[in-house]
């Protein structure tokens, strides 16, 4: 009988979905389609990327688009280089320290400043894009819009576009067009399922596919991007069309430090993402996680303490290193680290915690962060395994709650420290006119011990983005679970003194033995997502957050479930 019940049970569960070729992992499935659509036509991981990204906008416009900004993290098979491109928005050259002050002198409450023009920063995703295409691209730049344009021109609204119409009311309140595209006319948000048409947005990437990234950047486009933020109701701005006609897309030079037997290696600086994800990793390489597992409320201790210490360096230390000095190689010096490991303890939680001293950080004092939960994040292979991982943001729910030819405007700018001086010190991430702020993205690489891309991965969620990318890291390298499982583990997030365990998952029974060891805790729903591949024994495998909306495709457009594999090509496609 117990035989029979088992194979009539392996009979039920699904078969392992195979396919040859690609990849793509995407928070929407209409947009993990539109990458796997350019897989399929011969497409790079980079051209799949950014048709990935437009189709998000489209879908998921309260997340992502040509309004906000990204990090791009590109492996290259053949060279086996990693390039990482900063396309993170900028603040207008009129902007000073005193950018966010009201007219009592003293800086805005943060909700006061993310509505209208103020919060808006020169978008960087179309140049982002556009350096990643020339750089990695196979096919025509006007390709990969294709399916973006497609869905345009209808699509239905999802859950999560739902909830996001009905929670940001109030900042869409007096924003005409959305609510005569995403509102009904009692002020109810279309219900899901409802088909949306965005013919401005169709429009304007339609003449972004014809005429390049330039179009968005000089003449009418950056015209009317500027005369929405400066004539905006709420905090207007003093943005220029040549602030958008100046803005360039950097190359950065990766962050990168071993872990155990792995490279890990991401964005630099502006972003904090990776530097944390880094320290948070270093502070626990002398501790045996392994041994300890997933299930040991000693290993999620040990995970919020050096989370504590990383978030009290990254506050101090990170921000524009074009204005600031960012102490990159003195946060990772292994004898710094291995001081601020020294400071853990599996049995009690530190009774205080500062920011450290690195070698080569000036004078600074420790800001508050100001992110908030929003931003998207992908990751696609092609058959040459080649390899891009981006995390893309607008930063909050449709950003400012300005829009322009059918797309959002980022409030990106409320991610600088609103208060520029503390206790006597100008803070890093202070606003200057020019400078990029400090962000939390933390799209990486991990390659194994065979200099193989190992894990490839991102997340979404303002600061928890660092807590859940080094959660992921350690449930791969260290307790060898698939990436949909290392995805899906529980979340503890411990930026300062509280740990906040996820609600509904098994670290809010492990309460009271984090109590014992001294933890202060709180128990609470965090809005996460991550999407994430991974190459185990020559394969591809996916994973995507089983609390969004995301899914993990093959290249033909076949899902891929948590024990699914993608053989890889190693010959690529014919030419």
């Amino acid at each position: 009988m117990a035989r029979r019940f088992l194979i009539l049970l392996l009979a039920l569960l699904p078969a392992p979905a195979l396919a040859k070729g690609g990849i793509v992992s995407a928070a929407d499935p209409r947009a993990a389609a539109a990458g796997a659509e350019i897989l399929r036509a011969g497409g790079s991981a980079a051209d799949a990327a950014i048709a990935t990204m437009l189709a998000l906008n489209v879908v998921e416009p309260q997340s992502a688009g040509i309004g906000g900004g990204a990090f791009i993290v590109f492996h290259e098979a053949k060279t086996k280089r990693i390039v990482t491109i900063d396309g993170r928005e900028a603040a207008p050259a009129a902007a000073d320290m005193r950018w966010f002050f009201g007219p009592d002198g003293q800086p805005l409450p943060k909700g006061q400043a993310i509505p209208g023009g103020r919060s808006v920063g020169v978008p960087g995703t179309l140049r982002a894009m556009a350096m990643a295409h020339r750089r990695f691209g196979k096919l025509p730049w006007a390709r990969l819009f294709q399916p973006a344009i497609r869905l345009a021109q209808g699509f239905d609204v999802s859950p999560r576009l739902n909830r996001s119409l009905t929670q940001q009311a109030n900042l869409l309140r007096d924003n005409a067009w959305v609510h005569g595209v995403f509102y009904q006319p009692d002020g109810t948000p279309k219900p899901v399922g409802t088909r949306i048409v965005n013919a401005d947005f169709a429009a304007t990437l339609r003449r972004v596919a014809a005429q390049g990234a330039d179009s968005f950047y000089v003449g009418p486009q950056a015209q009317r991007i500027a005369a929405t933020v400066n004539g905006a109701t709420r905090n207007p701005s003093k943005m220029t069309p040549g602030d958008l006609a100046s803005y360039d897309a950097k190359e950065r030079t990766p962050v990168c430090q071993t872990y155990r037997a792995y490279r890990v290696c991401g964005i630099a600086p502006p972003s904090s993402g990776v530097v944390a994800v880094l320290l948070i990793l270093k502070q626990l390489e002398r501790f045996d996680l392994k041994a300890l597992g997933k299930d040991s409320p000693t290993a999620w201790h040990l995970i919020a303490e050096s989370e504590r210490l990383a978030y009290a360096d990254r506050d101090m230390f990170v921000g524009d290193p074009d204005f600031v000095s960012v102490p990159v190689a003195g946060l990772l010096d292994p004898a710094y680290l291995a001081r601020r490991s020294a400071l853990i303890a599996p049995d009690r939680t530190m009774a205080e915690v500062r920011a450290g001293e690195p070698a080569g950080a000036p004078p600074r004092v420790r800001a508050e962060p100001q992110e908030v939960h929003g931003t998207t994040s992908l990751a696609a292979a092609d058959r040459q395994g080649n390899v891009a991982t981006v995390t893309t943001t607008i930063e909050s729910p449709f950003g400012s709650g300005l829009t322009v030819d059918g797309f959002f405007l980022n409030n990106e700018l409320t991610d600088f420290d609103l208060a520029p001086v503390k206790d006597g010190y100008l803070v890093a991430n202070r606003v200057e006119g020019g400078k990029r702020p400090r962000s939390s993205m933390a799209p990486l690489i991990a390659y194994g011990p065979d200099g193989q891309v190992r894990v490839a991965i991102g997340a979404a969620g303002g600061s928890t983005i660092i807590a859940q990318v080094a959660k992921a890291l350690i449930g791969t390298l260290d307790w060898g679970l698939s990436v949909q499982d290392a995805i899906a583990l529980p979340l503890i997030y411990a930026p300062g003194k509280t740990a906040v365990l996820e609600a509904g998952t098994p670290l809010e029974a492990m309460a009271p033995a984090l109590k014992a060891l001294g933890e202060t805790v709180q128990v609470a729903p965090l809005g996460l997502k991550m999407n994430g591949i991974e190459r185990v024994n020559g394969t591809w495998a996916g994973g995507a957050d089983p609390r969004s909306e995301g899914v993990v495709l093959g290249e033909d457009g076949k899902p891929l479930g948590a024990f699914s594999r993608v053989r890889l090509n190693p010959k690529g496609p014919q030419e």
